[in-house]
C-alpha cells in the first residue's frame, strides 16, 4: 500500500505541474486565482471588479482528522481523471488500480470512466485463473467496451479458449486485430490454421498466412517465424524456400536483439544462458519437422543450436496456462 500511495503522489505532482504550465501564458496565469480562507469554512473568490464573492457551497470536513478540511474535494473531476488515467496506464499489477476503487466513492466512480479504462496497461489485466469471477469478467468487458485493445484481446482469448464462447471471443480478438494489435492477429492466424472451434473443413490456410503476414509486418516475432515456415514448406502459400529461410533468420535476429537489449537493461550477464546444445526436440507445432534443442526456453536460433530464456508471456497466455493446468490440460 505504501508503494501504491507513493506512486499516486508522484502522479498527482506531475499532473498538477503539467496543468499549471498549460494555464500559464506570456502575460501570466490565464485564470484568476481563488482566495481560499483558511480560518473559515466558507471559500471566497475575488472577481475581476474587485468585489468579494462568497461561494455558497461549503466544503465538508475530513472525516479522518477532526477540524481538517479535505482538499481533495477542491480538485476538479477533469484533473482527477487525468491522474487516474496516468495511474491506469502505468499500473504494474491489478492491485495498483484496485486500491483506488476502495479509497472513496468519488474515486470509485471516476476510476471506472471510459477515458480511464481505455488507457489501462496490459499488466492491469494480469488476473489469476483461480481468481476469475463475474466481477473480473465485468471489469474486462467494461475496459473492452471503452476501447481498450489489450482488454479486447485478453477477454477474447479467455472467452474463446477457456469459457468456450467461440463467437464472442473471436469477435473481441477481431476488434483488437482491426486496431493492428499484433498478438490478436497472430492468434486469429493460429485459429485459421488449426480450425479451432470447428471442424477440419473450417481451416483456412490462406487466411492464416495473410493474418500471419500482417502480424509479422507489425513486428510480431512468432508470426514472422511462422510465416517463414509456411513459405519454406508451402503451407497455405506458394513455396519459396529462400524467402522462408530469410524470414526465419530475421525472426531469430530480432529475437536475439530483443533479449540482448532487455538483458543489458537489467545488467544480466548473458554468457550463462546463451549456450550451445547439441540436443534437440521436435518442433512444438507437429506439422513442422524442424528440430529444436531440448533445453528450457524459446527456440532462438534453433537452426544453429543456441537457446535463451523465453520472454515474458502475455497476461492472457499466463491465464490460459493456469486455467488448463488446474484442469489437467
Amino acid at each position: 500500500m505504501h508503494r501504491f500511495y507513493d506512486h499516486l503522489g508522484r502522479l498527482i505532482s506531475d499532473v498538477v505541474i503539467e496543468n499549471e504550465r498549460e494555464m500559464r501564458t506570456r502575460r501570466g496565469i490565464s485564470y484568476p486565482r481563488a482566495h481560499v480562507c483558511l480560518d473559515d469554512i466558507v471559500f471566497e473568490r475575488r472577481d475581476f471588479a474587485g468585489d468579494n464573492m462568497a461561494c455558497r457551497k461549503r466544503r465538508r470536513l475530513s472525516p479522518g482528522i477532526p477540524g481538517k478540511r479535505d482538499f481533495f474535494d477542491v480538485l476538479p473531476d477533469d484533473l482527477v481523471i487525468s491522474i487516474l488515467s496516468k495511474l491506469s496506464s502505468t499500473a504494474a499489477c491489478p492491485s495498483d488500480f484496485a486500491n483506488v476503487l476502495i479509497v472513496c466513492k468519488r474515486l470509485n466512480s471516476l476510476a471506472v470512466r471510459p477515458l480511464v479504462l481505455s488507457k489501462a496497461s496490459p499488466k492491469m489485466f494480469a488476473i489469476k485463473a483461480k481468481s476469475w469471477s463475474e466481477s473480473a469478467h465485468r471489469f474486462l468487458k467494461n475496459c473492452a467496451d471503452a476501447g481498450n485493445v489489450e482488454a479486447c484481446y485478453t477477454l477474447g482469448m479467455i472467452l474463446f479458449y477457456c469459457l468456450e464462447n467461440r463467437g464472442s471471443g473471436a469477435s473481441l480478438m477481431a476488434k483488437a486485430a482491426i486496431s493492428s494489435h499484433a498478438p490478436a492477429l497472430y492468434s486469429l492466424a493460429v485459429i485459421q490454421f488449426n480450425g479451432s472451434g470447428g471442424s477440419k473443413n473450417d481451416k483456412d490456410l490462406r487466411a492464416g498466412v495473410a493474418l500471419c503476414a500482417r502480424a509479422a509486418f507489425l513486428g510480431h516475432i512468432d508470426a514472422l517465424r511462422e510465416l517463414g515456415h509456411c513459405l519454406q514448406d508451402g503451407y497455405g502459400v506458394r513455396q519459396n524456400v529462400a524467402k522462408g529461410r530469410r524470414f526465419l533468420v530475421q525472426a531469430n535476429a530480432r529475437e536475439l536483439a530483443t533479449v540482448l537489449s532487455s538483458a543489458a537493461a537489467s545488467n544480466n550477464f548473458t554468457r550463462s544462458w546463451l549456450t550451445w546444445s547439441p540436443h534437440s526436440i521436435p518442433h512444438p507445432n507437429p506439422r513442422h519437422n524442424h528440430r529444436h534443442q531440448a533445453v528450457l526456453g524459446c527456440p532462438l536460433l534453433s537452426d544453429f543450436g543456441c537457446n535463451v530464456p523465453a520472454p515474458e508471456a502475455h497476461p492472457s497466455s499466463k491465464f490460459l496456462a493456469e486455467w488448463f493446468g488446474a484442469r489437467g490440460g
